[in-house]
This record gives structure tokens, C-alpha cells and sequence, in this order.
């Protein structure tokens, strides 16, 4: 069968994807209430009028910074979640699938994690707040299935878990950098040594 070649990628649509990595590193860093358009262009080393010619204002940068992060986050958790696999299989891929897309989108998952909440109060950002709950339905049903099924503990707090599970993964983003000395899916298997001897149900 003949392999699928790849879209070719046109010039414009690189120095795009290009803007949109430094926009995000700048949102990152200095918080989107303090970038402006001039700032990711002396950041882009282009002049802040040049920056209108692919996007017509920092909204439209995040929000596609943003969407692209969530759209991925949930190809990969969704793949898991149809997998049929079991309760502590599914937290395992659930988990490394989160540090995998720390990997990719460092920076948006740092903007995710300190404007969400502000943002999602805004019309075209209600993205957010429908990725929230679809998140929480996620975790929350594993670590429940989990506790029926006697594969963790029978006095677990499942929500409180949740929220345990849900900071102690995405705060990551404030130290982790692409490249280190640690692959996503290492530091995944180093912390799930941890989390799950406290709730896996003791042999």
C-alpha cells in the first residue's frame, strides 16, 4: 500500500506557526494582560505592523495557541479513554499523556494553567471552561471506576485526587523544558511511582 505523503508545509503557513510559538513564549512569560502586539514583534524581530499580516490582534493569537494545545491534549486522551483499558492503565496513560503534551506545548500549558480562569469569562474563550468539565468527567470517572473495581483504595477521595493529580502534572510546565535530561514519558513513570503507591490498593 502507498505511504500518504505528508501536506507540504508553505512558506507562510512556518513563519505562522513560528509567530505563534514566540506569542505564546511572551504570553508565558509576561502574562496576556501585559503583552502587546509591539512586544511579540520586537520578540519576532519584526515591526509590530508586520504582525497584522498574519493575525488581526493578540486574541486571535491565543486563542489559536490555545485551541491547538486542547485540540491535541484530547486526540491523545481520547485515544486512551476508548482503549478499554483499566482503571489504573487508563491514570498510567493519562498522565504520560499530559507530560507528552507538557513536551509539545510548554508554554500554552503554562498560559492555560494562570489564565484560564479569567479568560474563560470571555465569549470566544468558553473553549476553555467546556475543556474544563470534559478534563474533570475524564479523571474523576477513572478514579471512580477505579475504586469499584477494588484497584484503588476504597476510602480514596476521588475528587480531591483529582485535584492532587490535575496541579501536580500541569504545574510541571513552570520547570519543565524540551530537550533535558528527562524524557516526558521518565518523568511520567517517576511520578506515578509516586502517586500510585498512595492510592493503589496495598497487596
Amino acid at each position: 500500500m502507498p505511504t500518504k505523503k505528508k501536506p507540504q508545509v508553505t512558506p507562510a503557513a512556518a513563519r505562522r506557526g513560528e509567530l505563534l510559538t514566540t506569542a505564546a513564549e511572551v504570553f508565558a512569560e509576561h502574562g496576556y494582560n501585559a503583552t502587546t502586539v509591539r512586544r511579540i514583534a520586537d520578540h519576532a524581530g519584526m515591526l509590530a505592523g508586520s504582525l497584522y499580516y498574519h493575525f488581526d490582534s493578540k486574541e486571535s493569537m491565543l486563542e489559536e495557541i490555545l485551541r491547538t494545545f486542547l485540540d491535541e491534549l484530547w486526540d491523545g486522551y481520547d485515544t486512551v479513554l476508548a482503549s478499554g483499558l483499566g482503571p489504573r492503565e487508563t491514570l498510567e496513560a493519562l498522565v504520560t499523556e499530559s507530560f507528552r503534551e507538557i513536551d509539545r506545548h510548554r508554554a500554552a500549558v503554562a498560559i492555560y494553567q494562570k489564565e484560564s480562569r479569567q479568560l474563560a469569562a470571555q465569549d470566544r474563550f468558553a473553549f476553555l471552561a467546556d475543556s474544563q468539565r470534559r478534563f474533570e468527567k475524564a479523571w474523576l470517572s477513572t478514579l471512580e471506576r477505579g475504586v469499584a473495581e477494588r484497584v484503588f483504595r476504597a476510602d480514596l477521595d476521588v475528587r480531591l485526587t483529582y485535584r492532587f493529580v490535575r496541579d501536580t502534572v500541569w504545574v510541571a510546565a513552570s520547570w519543565y523544558r524540551p530537550g533535558g535530561q528527562h524524557s516526558p514519558e521518565e518523568i511520567a513513570r517517576q511520578y506515578l511511582s509516586m502517586v500510585l503507591d498512595g492510592i493503589a490498593v496495598r497487596e
